[in-house]
Parts: C-alpha cells; sequence; structure tokens
C-alpha cells in the first residue's frame, strides 16, 4: 500500500497494533504492520530488556513505544510522588471494601511490596526516563494517551526524528494536540478499550480529520471497535491514514491475557464491554465483572478513588484474582476482567498475530474491491 504515513514510518500496510507483549508487537511488524509497546508500566531496565528482545525478533522492521502521561491526575503538581507515600492516603473503607469483595469469592488478597523510592502509577518522570532508553533502540514512533504530550516528549522526539503521537476522543483535544506539535493523531472512539471518551468512532474520525485540516497537514489513525479489514476500509474511506487497534490482539497466541481470560472474550457480547472506573479511577473499557459492578452499582460501594489511588487497589486485587482462577477458584473467574472494548464481540477463536494481521490484509483487499465494483456499476 502507497500512503503517506506507509512511507512516514516504513511499513507495508497502516495497521497499528498496541500491546502490551512484545510477542505481539515482533510479530505484526513482522507481519508487515506496526507493533506498538505498550511501556506504562515498565521501568528503565525493564523496557531496556523488552526492546532488547523486540529487536532481535522483529526482522528489522519498524515498531514503536507507547506511555501514559496523563495531563489531569490528582497529584498533578506534587513533586517526588511515591507509590508508597499514595498507599498511605487509601481510606481505609476502600482497603475493607476490596477485601471484604475478594474473601467473598474466595479469593485471598495478596499484597505486593514496593520500594520506599518507587515513583507512582502513571509518573511523568518514569515515562520520560523509559523513553530515553527506548531512544537507544531503532523506534520509529513515541505515543502518549491521556492529554498533551508534555513538550520535552515532543521535543524528544524532533531531536531523534520520531514522530510523535498522541490519542484524541474528541476535536477539542485533536485542536489542542496539533497545536502543541504531535505528528499523528489517533483519534479514539468511545468503542476503544482502555481509558476512552463519549464519541463513537464513526462520528470521531470525520469530524477530527475536519478539524484540523485547515491548520496543519497531521495523519489521523482510527481507533475504536475495530476487528477487521473491513471495518479499517471503513475508516480509510472516512479519510483515516490507517488504523490503531488494541483488543483484537488480546485474543491471540502470543498475548500477555491469561486463557480464562481469552475464553471469556470468545464467550462476550459487545454489552458486556463496559466503561467503569473501577480499575483506574479514570472511565476505562473494559470486560464487565462482578469487580465493576461492585465499584459501579453496588449500593454499599464507596466508590471509586481518583487515578491513580484506584490503580493502586486494583493492582493487588486483579493480581490476586488471576492467580486464585488459575489455581482453580471457579468463583474466582467471576471477577477475571481486562480492558477491552465493543469489538469483543467479534472474537470468536483464538488465533495468531500473523494469522490476523493476513485476515486484515485479505478483508481489507475484498472490501476495497467492492467498493471499486459499486463505483463502476
Amino acid at each position: 500500500m502507497k500512503s503517506p504515513i506507509c512511507d512516514m514510518l516504513g511499513i507495508e500496510f497502516p495497521l497499528f497494533a498496541f500491546s502490551h507483549c512484545r510477542d505481539v508487537v515482533a510479530a505484526v511488524s513482522r507481519a508487515g504492520g506496526f507493533g506498538v509497546l505498550g511501556a506504562t508500566a515498565h521501568s528503565p531496565e525493564t523496557v531496556e530488556q523488552e526492546l532488547k528482545w523486540i529487536d532481535e525478533h522483529v526482522d528489522g522492521k519498524p515498531y514503536g513505544v507507547d506511555v501514559l502521561i496523563p495531563e489531569n491526575i490528582s497529584t498533578a503538581g506534587e513533586k517526588d510522588v511515591t507509590w508508597k507515600s499514595l498507599e498511605a492516603r487509601i481510606p481505609q473503607q476502600h482497603r475493607d471494601y476490596t477485601k471484604s469483595l475478594l474473601n467473598k469469592y474466595g479469593i485471598e488478597l495478596q499484597t505486593t511490596n514496593v520500594a520506599d523510592n518507587q515513583p507512582q502509577p502513571f509518573d511523568a518522570r518514569r515515562a520520560m526516563e523509559v523513553l530515553e532508553v527506548s531512544f537507544s533502540h531503532p523506534i520509529r514512533l513515541i505515543a502518549n494517551a491521556l492529554g498533551v504530550p508534555p513538550t520535552e516528549m515532543i521535543a524528544m522526539g524532533k531531536k531523534h526524528d520520531v514522530p510523535v503521537a498522541a490519542l484524541v476522543g474528541a476535536k477539542e483535544h485533536a485542536v489542542r494536540q496539533v497545536a502543541a506539535g504531535v505528528d499523528i493523531l489517533v483519534a479514539q472512539g468511545t468503542e476503544a478499550g482502555g481509558h476512552c471518551g463519549e464519541v463513537s468512532t464513526m462520528v470521531v474520525v470525520p469530524e477530527v480529520i475536519k478539524a484540523v485540516k485547515g491548520i496543519r497537514d497531521v495523519p489521523v489513525l482510527a481507533a475504536g471497535g475495530i476487528m477487521t479489514g473491513r471495518q479499517m476500509a471503513a475508516a480509510m474511506a472516512m479519510g483515516a491514514a490507517g488504523v490503531w487497534t488494541g483488543s483484537v490482539w488480546l485474543a491471540t497466541v502470543e498475548s500477555e491475557t491469561t486463557e480464562i481470560f481469552r475464553e471469556k472474550m470468545i464467550a462476550a457480547s459487545s454489552r458486556d464491554a463496559i466503561r467503569s472506573r473501577g480499575r483506574t479511577g479514570k472511565p476505562a473499557r473494559q470486560l464487565r465483572s462482578v469487580w465493576t459492578d461492585a465499584w459501579d452499582r453496588a449500593p454499599e460501594s464507596p466508590g471509586a478513588l481518583p487515578m491513580p489511588l484506584q490503580s493502586i487497589i486494583s493492582r493487588d486485587a486483579f493480581n490476586s484474582i488471576d492467580r486464585a482462577a488459575a489455581a482453580g477458584n471457579a468463583q474466582a473467574r467471576d471477577l477475571v476482567s481486562y480492558f477491552v472494548g465493543q469489538g469483543v464481540g467479534l472474537v470468536d477463536s483464538v488465533k495468531s498475530a500473523g494469522a490476523v494481521v493476513q485476515e486484515f490484509k485479505e478483508e481489507f483487499i475484498e472490501a476495497v474491491e467492492h467498493m471499486n465494483s459499486l463505483v463502476a456499476e
């Protein structure tokens, strides 16, 4: 395929695959797409290990790195905030509620010890350190979500001649991102997994394209619920330069998700992917579970804490849930969840990442040929 973004990044097919799993990133890039490693949970040391592995398994193909630096977070403006200092801010009521919920399903809450100086979740300084390490590898893109990237991040991209991408959920967000100097926009509809807005993909993509057209020539990728090559063709018919995908890779053999979660994905419908504050404190689309219902709907719920406090509560809880489910606790399966978009209703089997890329290509071509035949008629 010949398109400006393919030329910009040196790729064959503008299918972007966001994943926390290095195996998915490498497999997609090898197959002609563009893998993007979600590095939010990494330290400089661990991201070095991951990127070294990708370099050795990507066959020289390009890939990128994604971080999460929120503009709006409850600790904004505070300095030297650590994980432990935040733990001390969690009300006892929320601790008791979490422990009681897990005990009800036969799960023992196991806590993880952290170093005294471990930064808070979504720490901007840690993210910049991760990016510094990333630039010692042949990355071809850096991306940020939940707001305009820090000026230092944009400057870092320009210094290394690496495009900076940013996710947006509304046209006003897109205008701010372009003014800040980002190189690529990802217009993400509410159908997407993880943190997302309220506007549908079908609406937000052309709205963003129209809003930035007169400002600067910035490629716009479509995101949110895109699971097939036909959907990709539809997005590009609206003017998108390509598509940014995430949920479709969770049901691959290479994915970091558990076998239990993949089974739940296959059984789920699109209605089972709901927006909840119960995992991070911000609205994030995930598979509905006992956990989301307990935080969002139960009358006894103390309510989710703001980001990043809710993330601290949920980390140990979900580690305990996954361990219990893997050990055979049938009740624990009801709490197993993960971030996933409404496209989950299209998942009917577990496949390899390479096979998914090939399916995207074939369906994309079929869709384009179909449209061409209609025009010819």
